[in-house]
């Protein structure tokens, strides 16, 4: 009997495993179903990675999708134990993430798709950016407000994404309660998400209908990468 190829996108079969992990999220039952995890789960997303490359070139050359199976665009499936709250050994979603070209790790801007029953969504900027980082973009939305107000609240971006993240309660070390874009300086990360249904993520437009999305997030990208001197 020949072997089953396994598909080359999201399916209905890729929410299922995700959902049935949630509901047996141990060891056991995972190594029961790895067949399941490689054919519905890492080599669609393997593919999606491939295919979206060119794309992601068109966008912007430095940033990164790596169809690696270990250590590339793929997030791992294995939680971090020592921060588990709940001691479950297993993420019930699949991340990846097109990083820098010189981001070491999820704290790198990138962009990146979110992939869980009922939760999918689609992200760009940068997570939890160190204290360097962070004081480098506020310094750079302190110092060009305007740049800042268009690539942030124009029409073809504001009517996709949202900025989102954690913010300080009271103005940053450095600024005062009169600073323009005080809830923006405030904040402990420049995300920007949308949330998209599971049918936008299953099916071979993704590469495209994912590209054309986080497109519109360029120009804020571009002005994250500008604020850390990193080409874009």
């Amino acid at each position: 009997m020949a072997k089953l190829q396994p598909p080359s996108e999201f399916s209905t079969r890729t929410f299922k495993f995700l959902k049935d992990l949630k509901n047996n999220n141990n060891r056991t039952w995972f190594q029961g179903h790895k067949d399941d995890y490689e054919m519905f789960v890492r080599e669609p997303a393997l593919a999606f990675i491939e295919a979206f490359a060119p794309r992601l070139a068109a966008i912007s050359p430095h940033f990164v999708a790596s169809p690696k199976r270990v250590g590339g665009s793929l997030m791992r499936i294995y939680r971090d134990m020592r921060f588990s709250k709940n001691g479950e050994p297993y993420k019930t979603n699949i991340g990846i993430q097109f990083r820098h070209e010189r981001g070491r790790d999820v704290h790198a801007p990138g962009f990146y798709l979110h992939v869980e029953p009922g939760g999918c969504f689609l992200g760009a900027g940068i997570w939890r950016p160190e204290a360097p980082a962070l004081r480098a973009i506020r310094m750079e939305i302190a110092d060009r407000p305007k740049d800042w107000r268009k690539v942030s609240t124009n029409k073809r971006f504001s009517e996709f994404f949202s900025l989102s993240g954690e913010q300080l309660t009271r103005p940053p070390k450095g600024f005062s309660q009169d600073s323009p874009h005080l809830a923006d300086l405030r904040r402990k990360d420049f995300i920007a998400i949308a949330s998209v249904s599971d049918a936008f993520v299953r099916g071979r437009e993704l590469p495209a209908n994912f590209g054309s999305s986080v497109k519109r997030a360029a120009p804020l990208m571009g002005f994250l990468c500008e604020a850390l001197d990193l080409a874009f």
